[in-house]
C-alpha cells in the first residue's frame, strides 16, 4: 500500500467512526446513508488489514490497531486542515475570543494572576474561562473544547502538544511559634503533625486514606522510600488553606516553593527546606493538535510562556539581592 493508492477521504470517515463508534450515527454525522457508511467501513478494514471496529455487548468496540491509529489520523487531519485554511491574523486588541483553560490550584495561585494581567493589557476584550481539572476530560482537550490544560501530569496522551512552563521544588511552612521553627530536622519533621495538599489531576477527586501514604503524592512517596510516613492531620485540595493552618504551632505544611514564598511577608510563618530529598516537579501546558496552528491560540501560548519567563527572572533577581544583603550583613544563607 502507498499514498497514491489510498483515498484520503477514508481518514475523515475513520475519524468520525472512532468518535461515534456506531455506523448509523457516523452516517448521520457525515450526511450519507447507512449502507454507504457500512461500505466505507469495509474499505477501511481492507486498507488497514484490520477489523477496526468489532460488535460487542456495548456496541462497536475499537480494536487495538484502531486505538493506535486514532490519534495519528486525527493529527494528520489537523495538519491537512491547517494547510487548506487561510491563516487570518489574530488581533488581540480587538478580539472578543473566549479562551477556556483548565488549571490546577497550584497554577491558579502562581501563574494565573500574572497571566490575567498580561492578557488584560494586550487583549482587553478577550474572555478567560478557567476550569478545574474535575470539570474536563482528555476527550474535551483532544477535541479542542478546552484550549489549554496547565497542570502537573503523570501521563498525557502522545497526540497532545505540550511544553514545560517551569520546574518547582518543595518548601515547608511552620508557625513562627513552633518549637521546631528554627531547627527543622528529619526527626522533628516525622514527629510533627502535617497538612496534605493534593497534586491535582484530571477527573473528580475522592476522599483520602491516611494509611495509603505511598499513594498520596511525591512527598509521601519520597518518605516511603526512606521507610517513613507522615502523621497527616488535615487533608485539603486547596493551596490557600495551608498557609492559614500552618499558623497552628503543631502543624507543618509542605508545599511547592512558589506557593510557600507567598507567605514571605507573613511574620507568623517560617519557611524552611524539607529535611530530606523531594524530587522537583514540572508545571506543563498541554493542548490539542487541532489547535496547534491556530493564530489566536499560538498568541496565548506565547504570552503564557513570556509571563512564566518573567516570573522566573524576577525570582532569580530577588534571590541574588537577598543573598548579597546576607553577605553584607554577615548572616548565613538560608531560604
Amino acid at each position: 500500500m502507498n499514498l497514491a493508492s489510498v483515498d484520503l477521504n477514508l481518514l475523515v470517515h475513520f475519524d468520525v467512526l472512532m468518535r461515534e463508534k456506531n455506523v448509523t450515527r457516523a452516517a448521520e454525522s457525515l450526511n450519507i446513508t447507512q449502507p454507504a457508511m457500512s461500505n466505507i467501513l469495509r474499505r477501511l478494514r481492507k486498507t488497514f488489514n484490520d477489523p477496526l471496529l468489532i460488535r460487542s455487548s456495548e456496541g462497536m468496540t475499537p480494536t487495538e490497531r484502531a486505538r493506535e491509529l486514532e490519534p495519528l489520523v486525527r493529527q494528520a487531519l489537523a495538519s491537512i486542515d491547517s494547510l487548506l485554511e487561510p491563516m487570518s491574523e489574530f488581533k488581540p486588541l480587538t478580539s472578543k475570543r473566549v479562551f477556556r483553560i483548565m488549571t490546577s490550584d497550584y497554577a491558579e495561585a502562581t501563574l494565573v494572576p500574572r497571566m490575567v494581567k498580561a492578557v488584560r493589557s494586550e487583549a482587553p476584550n478577550v474572555v478567560l474561562d478557567f476550569l478545574t481539572p474535575s470539570d474536563v476530560s482528555y476527550v474535551d482537550m483532544e477535541q479542542g473544547r478546552i484550549d489549554l490544560a496547565i497542570n502537573r501530569f503523570n501521563e498525557i496522551p502522545q497526540s497532545f502538544h505540550q511544553v514545560v512552563v517551569w520546574h518547582d521544588s518543595y518548601s515547608c511552612l511552620i508557625s513562627a511559634k513552633s518549637p521546631i521553627a528554627g531547627e527543622l530536622n528529619f526527626k522533628n519533621y516525622i514527629g510533627a503533625q502535617h497538612i496534605w495538599v493534593s497534586k491535582t489531576g484530571l477527573g473528580a477527586g475522592f476522599g483520602m486514606n491516611p494509611d495509603q501514604a505511598g499513594g498520596l503524592g511525591w512527598i509521601d512517596q519520597s518518605l516511603k522510600r526512606l521507610g517513613f510516613k507522615r502523621n497527616i492531620s488535615v487533608f485539603t485540595r486547596h493551596y490557600q488553606m495551608p498557609a492559614l493552618l500552618a499558623a497552628n504551632a503543631d502543624l507543618i505544611a509542605t508545599l511547592p516553593t512558589r506557593v510557600a514564598q507567598m507567605q514571605s511577608g507573613n511574620d507568623d510563618i517560617v519557611m524552611s527546606e524539607p529535611p530530606f530529598y523531594i524530587p522537583e516537579f514540572e508545571l506543563t501546558m498541554a493542548w490539542s493538535p487541532l489547535l496547534q496552528h491556530n493564530p489566536a491560540h499560538r498568541w496565548l501560548r506565547q504570552l503564557i510562556m513570556h509571563v512564566a519567563r518573567q516570573l522566573i527572572q524576577s525570582e532569580e533577581e530577588e534571590a541574588l539581592l537577598t543573598s548579597n544583603r546576607r553577605i553584607r550583613s554577615g548572616k548565613p544563607s538560608s531560604r
